[in-house]
């Protein structure tokens, strides 16, 4: 089998680029896995072809659960708190079957086509209403993008509207990649947690038509869930949906605005919004990298044998852009069929929110489409880009156009 030392490069050092694929490309040339070190002291085997992405991502053999990581890398992840599998990480991101099944099982009754369906108008009602209220020179990111998701998630979770200001508050200051922020997520963080054991301690009494109503339901009906896991699942369901869909409307916009001919076509075509926006998930996906594996046993994958522990990090943003699954990988073209792209993973861990974000995106981008004279009101080489290795997305797009 194939014995690789650690690459000098770093996720990180390419998190922050606006275009890291060509980093991606000589290391999916490269064919195996590779091994990578991130600067916490955290490392694992980097998946960049599609086929071993798309293998990885189903292997029932590589865990969610960080328990089963070796000693130093339980050591380096200490005090992550939706990773650690303490305080707030129990949930579908750190864990298996049939702990992972009972916990999706809760929630999945909420994400029922029929209920995302009823969604449908208010979302596209507000993404209406902000863009109204857009001026030229706004950053599409803090006017539009961040409170049309977070209006969302306060509808899905069940925030009462008196709430939402506070909330609103705590969650910016939670999910902030912005360095001078980061303090202030500690506090955060915890008034977040007491703001949410009262409001399930008021949904189980009176459970209402959201996700903490949905859960806390099910309890009442008997399913077993403890207070650190419904907490936990309310964090993640906040984290990964907000994030990450903010991220998928600022990503879709870039790109049309850096290949204007396509924003033309979707002008012109609008019944090419759904396609559309699956290429522009594709394209550049708001998840960069997947959250993390460990293998259970003696593990083939992509022509490395990986120890039990070992841990793995699947690049979907890199599996995306595999030539020998996508024609023309590195061109949007949002007319392409087949597309099974990997931007919400696959098998078991497949995001539960995904249809929840595809109705936010189309409601989004149908409104920004629609602004005559779109444009980047700066130079694209003048943007800042996240440096999470998780989320990808510029922090801010300030865009220009016509009344």
């Amino acid at each position: 089998m194939i014995e690789r030392r650690p690459t000098p490069e770093t996720p990180e050092s390419w998190a922050s680029m606006p275009d890291p694929y060509p980093a991606y490309a000589r290391l999916r040339e490269e064919g195996a896995p590779r091994l990578v070190r991130l600067r916490s002291g955290l490392y694992g085997w980097l998946v960049t072809r599609y086929d071993d992405a798309r293998a990885a991502l189903a292997d029932p053999r590589l865990s969610k659960d960080p328990r089963n990581a070796p000693r130093d890398w339980q050591e380096a992840g200490r005090g992550r708190p939706l990773e650690d599998r303490s305080g707030l990480g129990t949930h579908l991101l750190t864990t298996d079957p049939p702990e992972h099944t009972r916990l999706r099982r809760l929630v999945s009754r909420y994400f029922t086509a029929r209920r995302l369906a009823g969604l449908r108008e208010g979302i596209e009602a507000q993404a209406r209403t902000l863009a109204l209220g857009l001026t030229p020179g706004d950053d599409l990111v803090a006017a539009f993008a961040s409170p049309l998701q977070a209006g969302v998630i306060c509808d899905v979770l069940g925030i009462p509207p008196g709430d939402r200001t506070d909330f609103r508050r705590w969650t910016t200051a939670v999910v902030s990649s912005e360095p001078g922020e980061r303090e202030a997520r500690p506090a955060a963080m915890r008034e977040l947690a007491a703001y949410a054991r009262d409001l399930v301690a008021a949904k189980l009494k009176a459970p209402g038509d959201d996700v903490i109503g949905a859960v806390a339901a099910a309890a009442v009906d008997g399913d077993r869930i403890s207070e650190d896991e419904l907490l936990s699942m309310l964090f993640l369901l906040l984290v990964a949906g907000y994030e990450t869909t903010v991220g998928l409307i600022a990503l879709g916009t870039y790109t049309l605005l850096r290949h204007p001919d396509r924003l033309e076509r979707l002008r012109a075509r609008p019944e090419l919004m759904e396609q559309a926006v699956e290429e522009l998930l594709r394209f550049d996906s708001p998840v960069e990298l997947a959250t993390w594996r460990f293998a259970l046993e003696p593990v083939e994958l992509g022509g490395v044998r990986l120890a039990p522990g070992q841990p793995v990090l699947v690049a979907l943003a890199a599996a995306n852009r595999d030539p020998h699954r996508f024609a023309c990988p590195d061109l949007p073209d949002l007319t392409r069929d087949d597309n099974l792209h990997l931007s919400f993973g696959h098998g078991p861990h497949h995001c539960l929110g995904a249809q929840l974000a595809r109705l936010v995106a189309r409601a989004a981008l149908t409104e920004i489409v629609g602004l005559p004279g779109l444009a980047l009101a700066v130079p694209p080489e003048t943007l800042h880009w996240r440096g999470s290795i998780t989320v990808r997305g510029p922090r801010t797009l300030p865009i220009t156009f016509t009344r």
